[in-house]
């Protein structure tokens, strides 16, 4: 059926007017040049992601398969940095270095911040001094840090050995000794970084009810059955959180190696040995000391790669398999066959 004469010539109408160029007799902007000033004003960020992001993260790649000192000619030798990494042995001394360091200190690290952010949670006076007081490391400059604990774990003037010698225990060779060596750097990275995870295991433990822990005292349960298997569950998020971001930087560690054992006249690092240089000092011996920068990035992505598998390790143990089952305690149930 047609519409109304009178109802078609409003339609109509409404068409015309809308066709019609405005009264100053301009016409409309396209598209894109009425939207320009906002793509304008969002562009510094991609500009700058894109020449300090973007293309190094696309030059590193082409850069490892190539043969260059950083000055002359790129040399194209395909795969040969791959290879050569696979057998390199101070490679892989560097990636033992890296995880036993990580080990010594991301495992505590995560257990102290739990206990920490679950003191910060009960405590009655003095929050917000307590919060200040973890955090400050985190802000501190890790180089003079490093410095000043340094001397502290030193092996002829340390305050830890002297202590040792006033209780008669002998001595450990903290910058010298394997084993020791690699403790006094995991004992710096547990010092800077509990407090920043303290802070951030504090604000889950905030966002959890206390509807369900009355609920849980209501039904018998004690505060070490309500920390297990309440708390804990509801914040495996949180967890997961920590435990992928201290992956990412235990195996990233740097600075605390570098600055407690300086490179020696002959470009050796990581102190005696090597005994606890970490791929990412190893990274810096390539490629800025002995100036092998393709083979440098052939290892910055060899760390790429480790870093991946193990932030997805850490997904499946502590995630789980059911994402949407987190922060509950308990999975979902498969549907059973009928």
């Amino acid at each position: 059926m047609g519409l109304p004469d009178t109802l078609r010539g409003q339609v109509v109408g409404q068409r015309g007017s809308a066709a019609k160029a405005p009264p100053d007799g301009s016409r409309p902007l396209p598209g894109w040049r009425r939207s320009w000033p906002m793509y304008a004003a969002v562009s510094p960020f991609f500009i700058l992601f894109a020449v300090f992001g973007l293309f190094p993260v696309g030059f590193s790649v082409h850069l490892s398969f190539m043969s260059w000192d950083g000055i002359g000619e790129m040399k194209s030798i395909g795969w040969e940095n791959y290879a050569y990494l696979v057998t390199d042995s101070d490679f892989w001394q560097s990636i033992g270095n890296t995880l036993i360091i990580w080990i010594l200190s991301t495992v505590p690290m995560i257990f102290l911040a739990l206990v920490i952010a679950y003191a910060l949670h009960t405590a009655v006076r003095f929050k917000a001094f307590y919060r200040v007081a973890y955090f400050v490391p985190n802000i501190t400059s890790i180089v003079a840090m490093t410095l000043v604990l340094g001397s502290v774990f030193s092996d002829s003037s340390g305050l830890l050995n002297s202590a040792l010698r006033a209780i008669n225990a002998g001595e450990v060779g903290w910058l010298s000794d394997p084993w020791a060596m690699k403790v006094s750097v995991a004992a710096i990275t547990t010092w800077r970084w509990v407090g920043y995870n303290a802070i951030i295991c504090l604000a889950g433990l905030q966002a959890i009810s206390s509807d369900v822990l009355e609920a849980a005292k209501v039904d018998g349960a004690n505060s070490r059955q309500t920390f297990f298997r309440i708390t804990i569950p509801m914040l495996r998020p949180v967890i997961l959180f920590v435990a992928i971001t201290s992956t990412i930087g235990g195996l990233q560690l740097f600075t605390e190696p570098q600055v407690l054992f300086p490179v020696d006249d002959n470009g050796n690092v990581g102190g005696p040995g090597g005994e606890a240089t970490t791929i990412v000092l190893y990274l810096y011996q390539q490629a800025l000391i002995f100036n092998r920068f393709g083979y440098g990035a052939a290892v910055g992505w060899a760390l790429f790669l480790l870093i991946a598998v193990f932030s997805v390790i850490n997904w499946r143990l502590i995630g789980g398999r059911d994402e949407d089952a987190i922060g509950t305690g308990k999975r979902k149930e498969k549907p059973r066959a009928r």
